[in-house]
Formats: structure tokens, C-alpha cells, sequence
């Protein structure tokens, strides 16, 4: 069963594997602006030594700043950020993440390992993992079917 470490391993080999940090004290227009430029709907929240502090969504920009009419150059994102941060481990079983995703009700897991972020899981990317593993069943039983 393909897990958390394939995803991104299949990301980094199409030029898709950087991870998008942020700082809590960064303004939510400065996150808006880097997920924007790196056409991303999340950014990872990190501390002054790395540590991960949160997770920065479209999200709670919709939620948390725009419908509470705040200014996005004036507030922090350490004020609107999601914590705690529903994350897996390179390991996690695409079916556990996917349970994950759908009990948290979130589109963005980050992956870590041994108290780092190493990546980041989008609901889309589960999608195409998932996908690529039903057309190489498919492949291999057509083979299976058809050989002589």
C-alpha cells in the first residue's frame, strides 16, 4: 500500500516538492502573496528555531480575516493560523491519511518526521496517488488477463 513518503518522493521527482514556510509573525497579506506566487492553498507555520507552529489556509483567510472584516496587512498570522495541525509520518498508509483528511475536515496535512516537516499533502495530491495506483492495478490484471 503506497503511503505519505511515496507521495512526495513522486512530488520532488516532478519538480513539486518545496516545502512553503512562514513565520507567526508575518502578516496574512505576506502569506497571501506567498500563496499566491507558488499557486498553493496552504503555508506551514514555523517558530524562530523551525519547529512547526501551525498551519496557514485559504481557508482562514475566508474564515478568520475576510468575514471578520480585518485588514490583511495588519493582522498576524500567528493570530488567525489552525492549531493544532492534524499531521501523518512518511509511513502513514494513504487510507489512514485520507480517513484523516476527511475527519478533520481539512484539504492540507503536513508530513513529519521525527519532529521536522519534510513535505506536505494536499487533498489533490492524495487524489492523483490514488489514482496512479488504480491504473497500475488495472495494468497489471489486464497483463495478468491477457497474457498468453
Amino acid at each position: 500500500m503506497p503511503n505519505a513518503e511515496r507521495v512526495l518522493h513522486e512530488k520532488q521527482v516532478e519538480g513539486r516538492g518545496g516545502i512553503h514556510t512562514i513565520r507567526p509573525d508575518a502578516t496574512v497579506l505576506d502569506a497571501a502573496e506567498v500563496m499566491n506566487r507558488e499557486r498553493i492553498g496552504s503555508v506551514v507555520v514555523v517558530d524562530a528555531n523551525g519547529q512547526l507552529a501551525g498551519i496557514f489556509t485559504e481557508r482562514d483567510i475566508l474564515t478568520r480575516v475576510i468575514a471578520d472584516e480585518r485588514r490583511p496587512q495588519e493582522i498576524r498570522v500567528g493570530d488567525v493560523m489552525t492549531t493544532p495541525v492534524a499531521c501523518c509520518e512518511p509511513r502513514t498508509p494513504l487510507e489512514e491519511l485520507r480517513t484523516l483528511m476527511r475527519q478533520k475536515r481539512v484539504r492540507h496535512v503536513p508530513v513529519v518526521d521525527q519532529g521536522r516537516v519534510v513535505g506536505m499533502i494536499s487533498i489533490g495530491d492524495l487524489n492523483a496517488a490514488e489514482a496512479q495506483v488504480m491504473i497500475e492495478t488495472i495494468s497489471y490484471l489486464e497483463r495478468y488477463m491477457y497474457q498468453p
